[in-house]
């Protein structure tokens, strides 16, 4: 698994799963169905997770599953602590990032690898990963004495990603996404709305000095299969440009299919985001004095709520 992918020329197997991408998921269920959100956190992760393998001083390691969010997203990232039980949130000293963490090697073993064995990440994370997972492997083994550990664990935390490196949940489609079907039977609706909660934007952009429209983008550095799968999903475009990939769009069409796809689905502020810019697309489209008051309001929404957070955690502090 840590060694780039061969391109294979196979045939596509007739029994892969095609994820249902065409219902509504009602946000509650997100408490009844532990595999639904699983694959949501697998895509949140995909978007703003990281796995670390640290080195303190010889022979003590430390792994570290990390989801960072801004503060104005705090919702989020206590809606994961609770779901998963575990964990902490951490707040920097300017209140501007949080951080949600698990570092307890038990937690690591029973909630988050049997998650992220299940569902694997779809972007070039899943090589860092494999590396957390043999790191917890290693630190995990009782026939290993601290020296050994120690060197295994260093020769681990050398080794790079190759630079054409793709995650193997691909490999099922040849690592090539050409059409819809392929894109839905490697992507599950749960993980593009964690995706989507963790890097996508809902906005409002003026065209002119007399018009403003809706917009939604999801960009990446990385992983231009995941892009182009979400681009044929959504049925948007997906555009390379000089130093990232982007899914962008301010079609008509586009933006109501997307209010459809994303509807009463999101869990953090996005999701209020959301609302507010799908009842203004319905209600207001087309109306500059009254688009432009909505775009105003939601800054002032943004700039309130992170003062409100970092008064609540300056007040903890003190």
């Amino acid at each position: 698994m840590l060694n780039s992918h061969q391109r294979l020329n196979v045939e596509h197997p007739n029994n892969i799963k095609i994820y249902d991408h065409s219902r509504s998921i009602n946000r509650f269920k997100y408490n009844e169905d532990q595999d639904n959100f699983h694959q949501w956190l697998v895509g949140f992760t995909d978007g703003d997770g990281s796995f670390s393998v640290i080195r303190s001083a010889e022979g003590k390691w430390t792994l570290f599953f990390k989801l960072t969010q801004s503060t104005y997203n705090l919702r989020a990232i206590y809606f994961i602590k609770k779901q998963l039980g575990v964990g902490s949130v951490y707040v920097d000293s300017d209140c501007n990032k949080a951080d949600f963490r698990i570092r307890d090697r038990k937690s690591i073993g029973s909630k988050i690898i049997p998650i992220f064995d299940k569902y694997p990440l779809l972007t070039s994370k899943y090589f860092s990963y494999q590396k957390f997972k043999k790191a917890y492997e290693i630190l995990e083994n009782p026939n290993l004495s601290t020296k050994e550990k120690d060197n295994l664990l260093l020769n681990l935390k050398s080794e790079q990603m190759p630079i054409d490196y793709i995650s193997p949940a691909w490999e099922a489609v040849n690592y090539e996404v050409n059409n819809t079907n392929d894109a839905k039977s490697i992507m599950s609706k749960f993980w593009l709305i964690g995706f989507t909660e963790a890097e996508g934007s809902f906005y409002l952009v003026s065209k002119d000095k007399t018009r403003i429209v809706h917009a939604f983008e999801i960009t990446q550095k990385l992983d231009s299969i995941v892009l182009k799968a979400i681009s044929l999903i959504l049925g948007i475009n997906f555009a390379k440009k000089t130093t990232y990939y982007t899914v962008v769009t301010t079609n008509s069409r586009a933006i109501s299919n997307i209010i459809d796809y994303y509807s009463k689905t999101m869990k953090g502020m996005k999701a209020v985001e959301f609302r507010i810019w799908a009842r203004s697309f319905v209600k207001h489209k087309g109306n500059y004095e009254k688009l432009s008051k909505i775009r105003d309001n939601i800054r002032i929404m943004r700039k309130v709520r992170l003062n409100e957070n970092f008064l609540v955690h300056k007040k903890d502090k003190d």
